[in-house]
């Protein structure tokens, strides 16, 4: 059983490899509580981040875990979701208070609670936290929220080398100064962006920041970060308050991936992440510069740094690798036209195959376990039985979704 929020991860979490059921969460689609008093709400799983950022605009809070796309906060809590904001905010782990959950036994359980601050029993939120649907379906979640900043700024700088840039990211974490994002791209992704989001910056090693705080805090942060910039040869400082520049900004840093599509149209992306340690920070991304310049590979590299990793985006057109197209390059399970529901096209139509007892849709392949219907002694059953196997299948399965969502649970 497969829950699908809106499909926007690129992991290919909720393709039903194995066939199975998939649980649609999109209806699922209630903001249940706000507590302005409080900092926090509940909503439900299928509830998306701009729908919740929407419904609070009157409230003066808002949510600000930011992974680009607009998923749901069930998937975004099932994978750990983190994004540009984590620098300050953190990252789903630490902004999830509480969960609803149904058990594979049908079982419902409430983990967490909205107090802040909890040593009693297991941590079990935080267990269910980024486990990807795996050991249970999460139909609510109680979430943190804060406070709209008085002043948002954000700023942009180009530097002469890889090693100058993330030094002085080092640098001005190590300083304590409060940035609230800090994103670093290279200059072939640089080069990208301006290409594709048409952007005017130098095609350089670059990073982006934003500060929150307020009027006075913000510009105290700015010129700090200034001459740290200056100090490891950085230039072209730029930075403005004006809200459509900053979400130029930001929205070029979200379409990084479609941008390095565009660099090389006809390819598929092959995003990999890196996380090290900040003291090995800088040795690793040069290192990995080095390789990958020596390599037939176009391998931009953007990420954010206060987390110390760094995603790489490799295209490679299907079937082949590299800029020469040398080699056999890995397929994503995800290339081919998929349904609503995770399960590709030709998937589907072997999954009916099979159902109906045709030659060609058989219940065994290489590496696969036999389908639900097939019969114990081997052979395939006959449409009208495994029409008949279906409904007892479904209708099993609807009454025990039924009681849970009726069940109680005490502790």
């Amino acid at each position: 059983m497969i829950p699908y929020g809106v499909g926007t991860s690129v992991e290919g979490n909720v393709c039903a490899l194995e066939g199975g059921v998939t649980l649609d969460m999109g209806r699922m689609n209630q903001v249940l509580r706000v507590s302005q008093e409080d900092l926090d709400v509940t909503v439900q799983a299928g509830v998306t981040r701009k729908q919740l950022n929407t419904h609070l605009r009157d409230t003066g809070l808002f949510f600000p875990i930011d992974p680009g796309a607009d998923a749901t906060l069930g998937g975004m809590t099932a994978t750990r979701a983190s994004g540009t904001n984590a620098v300050r905010y953190g990252t789903l782990k630490e902004n999830v208070l509480g969960l609803t959950v149904v058990l594979p036994d049908g079982q419902i359980i409430k983990t967490g609670g909205r107090a802040r601050k909890s040593a009693a029993g297991y941590d079990l939120t935080r267990l269910f936290v980024g486990s990807e649907g795996t050991l249970g379906v999460m139909t609510e979640i109680t979430l943190k929220l804060y406070g709209i900043p008085e002043a948002i700024s954000a700023a942009v700088c180009s530097f002469p080398s890889l090693e100058a840039a993330v030094n002085t990211v080092i640098l001005t974490i190590q300083s304590g100064i409060p940035i609230a994002r800090v994103e670093l791209l290279d200059d072939i992704q640089m080069d990208a962006c301006n290409k594709f989001s048409k952007l005017d910056y130098a095609p350089k090693d670059t990073l982006f920041f934003e500060f929150h705080g307020t009027e006075r805090g913000v510009a105290e942060q700015v010129e700090q970060v200034r001459e740290i910039v200056q100090e490891f040869g950085g230039s072209d400082f730029r930075w403005s308050t004006k809200p459509e520049e900053r979400n130029a900004l930001w929205q070029a840093r979200h379409d990084v991936y479609y941008a390095c599509l565009a660099l090389q149209p006809g390819k598929k992306g092959w995003a990999t992440d890196v996380c090290v340690p900040i003291s090995r920070l800088a040795e690793c991304l040069i290192e990995t510069k080095e390789e990958l310049d020596a390599s037939p590979l176009l391998a931009p590299i953007v990420g954010p740094r206060r987390r110390r990793q760094f995603p790489r985006l490799l295209p490679h057109r299907p079937g082949r690798s590299g800029r020469d197209g040398r080699g056999q390059a890995p397929q994503r399970t995800h290339d081919r036209p998929r349904t609503r529901h995770g399960r590709d096209q030709h998937g589907r139509a072997r999954h009916r195959l099979r159902q109906a007892g045709v030659p060609g849709g058989r219940a065994r392949r290489r590496g696969r376990r036999p389908h639900a219907h097939a019969q114990a002694d081997g052979r395939s059953p006959q449409p009208d039985e495994s029409r008949e196997s279906g409904r007892r299948l479904t209708a099993g399965l609807c009454s025990r979704l039924w009681r849970a969502s009726n069940a109680s649970f005490k502790e």
